[in-house]
């Protein structure tokens, strides 16, 4: 008899349906699995066969062909496990189950019959939902995740026996709903950090501001113990919140990469990923014999911060250089190609030598050749795709002491969502949100200058000897701060402060 179950397999950050057929012949002994299985789906007979006899049932000794379709796609992971074994029962006609077409069927099964959690859950529901199944069925940890997507019943099982007495007697299954806007709406503004905690650095806490405004990628210099880690964590507090789109975006993301909590159905909150400087270039960017996301497409639409820049190796740094510039990464094999999403804000954070305290160090441990020396470990090409260099000086005794609370995140939130609806409405017709996505046609429309503005830019450019990607910087981040006061012209106070922020750029640090 020949029956067919139905799950899913997930490619890059979408979801694709497999269709597993099960049958069983009456003549012969063999079990033989096909359609290019790894190894942990091969292995399935041994969990597959132990669950089974430990819930009363037992695999035919029979000759039992099991095709996984389409029989050209690289099949990964245990999840099929559930979906086999309900296959196998209901070809060798152990139960009835006339209506398993009609569900998606994913699980990893315990010996004893139970369920674990398995990766990908969403993008699994929101294909099942395009391709008009009526339910999945889904390990119980797994279940919040699939109920984020509507007009789809998302069961959740503990144990085999569960979907066994489901289909076979008819016996209810426990469905899943969950109100998403409002679980969305009640944890959208939960932040564990606030500026308010920040003591002193006004100059680096503007520098955040107008970072978040326009979405610029932004590095801060300074020495040990002077507040950048402490500055870094506090942007997602200040940043817009996320909207239903960008939120399901990144869960997918997360969700591919096994990173939900089983009790998480929808991230509300932009994330901030912080990897170790000893991260490898494929942990970082994605990639793998079987392709995974990098930490860049986990912080899509968040932050990532890296601590101690230079700390990194350098070939790790370079090949941020593409997703910088087109917020996406590309992984390539020979029979084929994933895309990652990767649009998110880069934070780093760096000391200005080995020491930490050049050149005010007091132990005379550094030379202005050794800092340079730290200083190239950074490639030009990546320092110019990083829109704003800032120094952050060390707190002085009566700014630490002092008790009275800065400005707190809410109140900088507010003036950086002002910013953000100007740039929505002046980009309403492209596909850009924010000033650091906008290119050189973009530039020219809405970056006009001023004669006075024009000069100042002209003698920073010659002085700093500034590349053609540093001068689109400056405007961008120009435009950012005119938005910031509700100014339609970019005027040279605006010009002079993006100036500013090109710490890296100055003669002292190039000397």
């Amino acid at each position: 008899m020949l029956v067919k179950v139905y799950g899913s397999a997930i490619h890059g950050v979408s979801a694709q349906i497999i269709t597993i057929e099960v049958n069983v012949a009456g003549a012969g002994v063999g079990y033989h699995l096909v359609g290019l299985p790894d190894n942990a789906i091969k292995e399935s007979s041994y969990r597959i066969s132990a669950a089974l006899k430990n819930v009363g049932f037992n695999i035919p000794g029979k000759k039992i062909t099991i095709n996984m379709a389409p029989a050209d796609l690289r099949k990964e992971g245990s999840a099929y496990d559930l979906s086999i074994a309900l296959g196998i029962l209901a070809a060798s006609n152990q139960i009835e189950a006339e209506s398993i077409g009609e569900y998606i069927i994913m699980g990893e099964l315990s010996l004893d019959g139970g369920l674990q959690p398995i990766k990908g859950v969403l993008p699994i529901a929101i294909k099942a939902r395009e391709e008009g199944f009526k339910g999945i069925i889904l390990p119980k940890q797994n279940t919040r995740e699939a109920a984020i997507v509507n007009n789809l019943e998302v069961y959740g099982v503990e144990n085999i026996k569960e979907v066994i007495s489901f289909f076979n007697e008819g016996k209810p299954l426990e469905r899943t709903e969950i109100d998403t806007r409002k679980e969305f709406h009640d944890k959208i503004d939960s932040f564990p950090f606030d500026f308010s905690e920040v003591k002193g650095q006004e100059t680096a806490k503007r520098a955040m501001e107008v970072a978040a405004a326009g979405g610029h990628n932004i590095i801060l210099i300074g020495p040990p113990g002077s507040g950048k880690t402490m500055l870094a964590k506090r942007i997602p507090s200040i940043l817009p919140p996320l909207t239903i789109k960008e939120a399901l975006e990144t869960t997918k993301i997360h969700s591919v990469a096994g990173k939900i909590g089983a009790e998480t159905s929808l991230m509300t909150v932009r994330p901030f990923r912080s990897p170790h400087h000893t991260i490898s270039d494929v942990a970082l960017v994605g990639g793998g014999s079987y392709p995974q996301p990098g930490e860049i497409s986990l912080a899509h639409n968040g932050v990532l911060f890296l601590d101690e820049m230079p700390e990194f190796k350098r070939t790790v740094l370079e090949v941020m250089r593409q997703p910088l510039e087109d917020r996406v990464v590309t992984i390539s094999r020979a029979k084929f190609t994933v895309n990652y999403p990767a649009s998110f804000m880069l934070v780093a954070s760096m000391n200005p030598s080995p020491s930490g305290y050049f050149p005010d160090d007091p132990n005379n441990t550094s030379s202005a050749f050794e800092m340079q020396r730290y200083m190239n470990k950074l490639s030009g090409p990546l320092l110019d795709r990083i829109d704003i260099h800032i120094e952050v000086q060390k707190v002085e005794f009566e700014q630490l002491s002092d008790r009275r609370k800065g400005e707190n995140s809410i109140k900088i939130r507010e003036r950086v969502l002002k910013a953000r609806e100007i740039q929505e409405q002046r980009y309403k017709d492209l596909d850009i949100s924010y000033n650091a996505q906008i290119g050189p046609k973009e530039i020219e429309k809405y970056c006009e200058l001023d004669s006075a503005s024009q000069n100042l830019i002209k003698n920073a450019m010659e002085k700093l000897n500034l590349s053609a990607r540093a001068y689109d910087r400056i405007l961008k981040v120009a435009r950012t701060i005119a938005d910031l006061e509700n100014s339609e012209q970019i005027l040279s106070n605006h010009i002079a402060e993006a100036i500013q922020y090109r710490s890296l750029d100055r003669e002292f640090w190039n000397a």
